[in-house]
């Protein structure tokens, strides 16, 4: 420690599912690094996402607000996070850290508009605006196809490198469909690249100041382009999809017209899918994507092991250590892939793994949590204030049971779940959907229970706690 204060390291993975991991009881691959943490600390089995997009998701982790609080509540409209409003880099670097993040930061709306297979342009803008927000020093690659559209810090060492022209080339490839392995060699794949830069920052980092490090990786988020050596990390006689073939003939599933097609669809995998439904993906495409996407999260946990050996190392236990996602991924399940206006638990639920300085006994918490939670836990283990925040460090959500219920918000997205009944609201002009899922009867979520005339008291106390949320900051 330093004068006190814990050193701070944050890592989280783009769209990575709890039971990608082995400690999660995932078969299909296992993860030791990230075992390892979770025999060392609390692994919580109910932590929650605030949004099920990046930017929202992260804007919360890094306030401790909902996204109607921050602002910051789409992925797609012009609300970059306001850089007035505090954040994780300004109060902890008022309290005397010194504050690094390495990967990924998507705190503004990508121009998505701008992009194009022929060039990858400037960014520096982008990188200036991060900067402000109170971050010492900066080692961007924000998000696997952010870095072959623009020129951050990764971009331009991958060209230097001579490999940025092929990740691009395979990125817009329309046949690959966004699953591909990388075109380069394995060091320079995006998580490799912000693997090691954490690595070597700790290693070197001497300062008396303590460090506060996000570590980001953008992976395992789609293009799904696993190293192809990690291949054989890959065990996919244990994997099996989740998928009904009843599901999607209720078109009140939010989700309906993107499998079967129709004009309202919305979901990331539709850009790639035959016909624009994503039941047109074939058996074979969804192994591929699958095997791809868990070879990344073997690739992620080596990196994540030389990560905390360095922490170790430099540190001893004298570390707060936080693993956590700022979303899952259909990955396949229910016909789907991507994560946009989901609020199935494989996007919801997020592993999150923490380690106090010191050590302790390893604890697995049924108590649900959000990622609001973790500025708090920050913020307490540096001594200072949090009580502005919409979450509590959690280590006050576990003496007081849990959460009593999650949020996840969007554009024209609300869902809100008591850990049974889950309600859900998509309200984006055609795309008009209501859902009630009642977990304990239907845990792979298959049916939709909003007009079920034995459930409508739960209907109602679930929509009045959605116009409570809403009211307390909006018409207090």
């Amino acid at each position: 420690m330093s004068g006190g204060r814990p050193h701070i390291l944050l890592i989280t993975c783009d769209e990575l599912r709890a039971d990608a991991l082995s400690c999660y009881g995932n078969r299909v691959i296992t993860t030791p690094n990230l075992d390892a943490l979770a025999a060392s600390g609390t692994r919580f089995e109910r932590a929650y996402s605030n949004s099920p997009w990046c930017l929202p998701s992260r804007c919360s982790l890094s306030t401790g607000l909902y996204p109607h609080r921050n602002g910051a509540y789409s992925n797609f409209r012009d609300v970059p996070l306001d850089a007035t409003i505090p954040n994780i880099y300004s109060l902890l670097g008022g309290a005397g850290y010194h504050r690094a993040h390495i990967g990924k930061c998507h705190y503004a709306p990508v121009p998505y508009a701008q992009t194009r297979p022929d060039a990858t342009l400037p960014y520096d803008e982008f990188r200036d605006y991060y900067l402000s927000l109170g971050i010492d020093h900066l080692a961007l690659q924000d998000d696997k196809q952010v870095s072959v559209w623009f020129m951050d810090d990764y971009a331009r060492e991958l060209e230097a490198a001579g490999h940025l022209s092929a990740y691009r080339d395979a990125t817009w490839n329309r046949d690959k469909a966004k699953v591909f392995p990388f075109p380069g060699p394995a060091e320079w794949h995006p998580d490799s690249w912000v693997g090691r830069k954490s690595a070597a920052y700790v290693d070197a980092y001497r300062s008396e100041q303590p460090l506060f490090l996000w570590v980001s990786f953008s992976g395992p988020h789609y293009p799904f382009d696993a190293p192809a050596e990690y291949y054989e990390r890959v065990d996919m006689s244990a994997d099996a999809r989740v998928a009904s073939a009843a599901e999607f003939n209720d078109p009140s599933r939010i989700h309906s017209a993107a499998f079967h097609g129709g004009p309202t669809g919305a979901i990331d995998g539709l850009g790639q899918a035959p016909g624009r439904a994503t039941k047109n993906f074939s058996e074979d495409y969804w192994q591929d994507l699958r095997r791809n996407y868990f070879a990344n999260v073997a690739q992620i946990d080596d990196y994540v092991g030389r990560i905390t050996a360095a922490v170790q190392a430099r540190f001893g236990d004298e570390a707060l250590v936080i693993f956590t996602a700022d979303h899952g991924e259909m990955l396949g399940n229910h016909g789907l892939w991507g994560k946009n206006n989901c609020a199935y638990e494989d996007v919801w639920n997020v592993p999150l793994m923490v380690k106090h300085p010191g050590g302790g006994e390893a604890l697995a918490s049924d108590a649900m949590c959000m990622l609001v939670d973790l500025l708090p836990t920050c913020l307490d283990a540096a001594g200072l204030p949090y009580d502005f925040c919409d979450g509590l460090p959690l280590r006050e959500r576990i003496a007081s049971g849990g959460a009593e219920f999650v949020y996840a918000e969007g554009e024209g997205f609300l869902a809100l779940s008591d850990g049974r009944y889950k309600l859900t609201r998509v309200a984006q002009g055609e795309r008009q959907h209501t859902e009630l899922i009642d977990l304990e009867e239907d845990p792979y979520e298959f049916v939709n229970r909003i007009d079920d005339p034995a459930l409508q008291a739960e209907v109602a106390r679930l929509q009045a706690r959605m116009v409570d949320l809403l009211m307390d900051e909006m018409l207090k």
